[in-house]
């Protein structure tokens, strides 16, 4: 039955995902074949709404913290657009992790679990519980969020040199949000 609600999931949002057609992305549409199980909600949950993200990983040159002497690039926030399937500017994602909607609804996030993304150049696939909303709106019920379906988004894995220390390096990526609240 778990695997079976998968397969339906991702029938379900490639269909969403499919009928895409006003702002495509240029990337490309690749369907979600099977969300991996740690990356389920709870059977208490119901999917509320889909929305593609477009945007930057925004990462800042630092010291390593295991060797000082070496220097990598550290995750600093999301920035992205929020688009519905008709493509039309629904909200924003920032740092915290944040969702806002245009009616000012915002939720924040907190990884409960990741799983990596199909696309080896891409951030991971991750599953969020919401912590705090704030107003009252779309957002203002959301008890769960997936990121599914990302592209890009990854940092360089070379790392960076100490003369680059304080630079900010802002990485292109899409991917497909989903918006869970409890059954009514």
């Amino acid at each position: 039955m778990h695997r079976q609600r998968s397969y339906l999931f991702a029938f379900l949002a490639w269909s969403l995902i499919s009928t895409w057609a006003k702002g495509g992305d240029p990337a490309g549409e690749v369907p979600v074949l099977a969300v991996p199980d740690t990356l389920e909600v709870s059977s208490k949950e119901v999917l509320l709404f889909v929305a593609r993200a477009r945007g930057v990983q925004i990462y800042k040159c630092q010291a390593s913290k295991a060797n000082p002497a070496q220097f990598e690039w550290t995750f600093v926030a999301p920035e992205a657009d929020l688009f519905d399937r008709q493509g039309d500017k629904i909200g924003r994602h920032y740092a915290g992790p944040t969702w806002e909607s245009n009616d000012g609804s915002r939720v924040v996030g907190a990884v409960k679990a990741s799983a990596p993304s199909q696309d080896g150049g891409a951030v991971p696939w991750l599953l969020l519980s919401a912590k705090k909303h704030l107003g009252d709106g779309a957002f203002s019920q959301v008890t769960s969020i997936q990121r599914l379906e990302t592209k890009g988004g990854k940092a360089p894995s070379g790392g960076c040199a100490q003369t680059d220390v304080g630079m900010e390096l802002r990485v292109p990526y899409t991917a497909v949000y989903c918006f869970y609240v409890l059954k009514p």
